[in-house]
C-alpha cells in the first residue's frame, strides 16, 4: 500500500476531544490519506494563512491537494469520501449541508464539556511521515 498522505486534517491541539476524533479518522484511514497537522504548529499556521487567526481554532480543517481548505462541517462530506465505506455517508453529508454544519458547530461548541465527561486523548498523535519513514 502506497502512502498518499495527500490531504491535511488541521485539528486544536490543545483539545483532548479533537485529538480523540482524529485518531478515529487516522484508524479509519487504510489508504493513509490523511496527514494530521497541530493548527497550533508552524506547519498549521502556514498550512492556514488564508483563514483569518481569530478563526483557526473554532473549528478544524481538511486541506485537499490542490490546497482548498475545508473548515467545520463543510469539510465532512470530501473527508468521508476519503475512508472506506464513505461514499454514502459523503453524498447524506453533502446533501444537508446546513445541518452537517450545524451538527458539527454543537460538538464544536461542546467539546471542553465532551472531554471532561472522558471523551479525550492526552497521548500527542504521531506524525504520519516519519512513522512511514521508520518502516521504510
Amino acid at each position: 500500500m502506497d502512502s498518499r498522505l495527500d490531504h491535511a486534517v488541521l485539528y486544536d491541539d490543545d483539545c483532548g476531544f479533537c485529538k480523540l476524533c482524529v485518531r478515529g479518522l487516522l484508524r479509519l484511514d487504510r489508504d493513509e490519506r490523511l496527514l494530521p497537522v497541530a493548527i497550533q504548529s508552524e506547519e498549521g499556521q502556514r498550512l492556514l494563512t488564508e483563514v483569518p487567526e481569530e478563526q483557526r481554532l473554532r473549528a478544524a480543517h481538511l486541506i485537499t491537494p490542490g490546497g482548498t481548505v475545508l473548515s467545520g462541517g463543510a469539510a465532512a462530506p470530501t473527508l468521508a469520501r476519503l475512508l472506506p465505506g464513505g461514499a454514502i455517508p459523503a453524498r447524506v453529508l453533502a446533501r444537508w449541508p446546513g445541518r452537517t454544519e450545524a451538527v458539527y458547530r454543537w460538538f464544536a461548541r461542546n467539546r471542553s464539556r465532551l472531554g471532561r465527561a472522558g471523551l479525550r486523548s492526552r497521548a500527542p498523535i504521531e506524525d504520519r511521515r516519519e512513522h512511514g519513514q521508520r518502516g521504510s
